[in-house]
């Protein structure tokens, strides 16, 4: 069987590294921040090139420190109404509502899994002051036409990138560095993954780094001293030494990726099955290779037999999620499509050339 995937085969290669950035971790002493934590900092904020990178405790707290830190600034206020994608994960919709924002949920265009810029601009009104995107399944929205949008109607362009890590548009501009804030998510399945929770904010703004800062370390600028009610949403210091570690081999694993998505597009040849797009370039980094299918139970059982695992992203969307009562009338069509159609098959690094081989036999039989 093939799994959708296999955590211990994406790190088995990491492994004597580890050992050893855990050996180093318990010598140093600094078992929170310190050093390690600001190395990772200034090696990610390099890699998606902005100026300033915090690390913080997961992707649902990074996102939740830029609107707390836009509040705190006075940039942003309770009430304020903030544009999200209907297609995501339901994080993406948590860390608004418990910012005290006001979610708008839009569609994405049919056809793509991305935001629609135009239903976004339909939905705006005086109230709106930000427009939150995700690059879903590590395809970079349409950059252009939303900075372009953000600027136009004076809101803040916030980057969920939890699943974009590398994503780099076609005028260059990378993941995390194309709004006013990126948020990411450092999850073990994702394309950077720790062993464990972990996350981290981009930005330009230094004054939204050092709300930030103090923000996540229970609203505190220096020992002792609160000035305002924070959190404790920093970066875990061992996580920062493995996700070093991951970064410094990441360009070998995103070629890996996108070698076997544009083995999937160019050899499954399936009318039942539609495909995502491959931009065939950095623009979408594969975090997931997402297919639509009519008849998904089916077609998932049918991998099973074939022994290929798959997963639903996700079953249900964020706005029919009991959670959510509020918006559970809304009706989102082409979301709501999706979400009966979308089936994850296996893609990651560690795939070798015959399992990918077997991937595409089985999608190609399926009848």
């Amino acid at each position: 069987m093939i799994p959708f995937f296999n955590i211990k085969s994406e790190n088995d290669a990491y492994a004597k590294a580890y050992a050893k950035e855990l050996s180093l971790f318990l010598e140093s002493g600094q078992y929170i921040l310190g050093d390690a934590v600001t190395t990772f900092e200034r090696e990610f904020a390099a890699f998606c090139g902005t100026d300033f990178c915090v690390g913080t405790s997961n992707g649902l707290d990074a996102l939740r420190l830029i609107f707390e830190g836009y509040k705190s600034l006075g940039i942003l206020a309770e009430g304020d109404e903030v544009l999200v994608p209907a297609h995501t994960y339901i994080a993406t919709v948590l860390a608004v509502i418990q910012a005290g924002l006001i979610p708008v949920f839009v569609e994405p265009k049919d056809g793509s899994f991305g935001m629609d810029v135009n239903e976004a601009q339909r939905l705006t009104t005086p109230k709106t002051k930000a427009c939150l995107v995700v690059h879903l399944y590590g395809e970079l929205i349409d950059v252009e036409a939303f900075q372009d949008f953000a600027q136009q109607y004076n809101l803040l362009l916030i980057e969920d990138a939890a699943q974009a890590h590398g994503a780099v548009s076609k005028k260059g501009f990378k993941a995390g560095a194309i709004g006013d804030a990126g948020a990411f998510s450092f999850y073990p399945t994702k394309n950077i993954g720790a062993l464990g929770d972990a996350g981290a904010v981009t930005t330009n703004s230094n004054a939204l780094e050092k709300q930030i800062r103090i923000l996540q370390n229970y609203g505190s600028p220096k020992k002792y001293t609160h000035d305002t009610l924070g959190f404790n949403m920093r970066l875990d210091a061992l996580q920062a030494r493995f996700l070093s570690v991951k970064l410094n081999d990441y360009q070998n694993v995103l070629e890996r990726r996108l070698a076997i998505a544009s083995r999937y597009t160019n050899e499954i040849k399936n009318v039942k099955i539609t495909l995502p797009i491959h931009p065939q370039d950095k623009s979408h980094v594969f975090h997931l290779f997402v297919v639509r299918v009519a008849n998904r139970t089916g077609f998932m059982a049918f991998l099973e037999t074939n022994n290929v695992g798959s997963l639903i992203h996700y079953t249900t969307p964020p706005h029919k999620q009991k959670a959510l009562q509020d918006y559970n009338s809304l009706s989102l069509p082409v979301t709501e499509r999706y979400h009966e159609e979308v089936v994850s098959i296996p893609l990651y690094s560690s795939l070798n050339d015959a399992e990918v081989q077997h991937i595409i036999d089985a999608l190609n039989a399926y009848s």
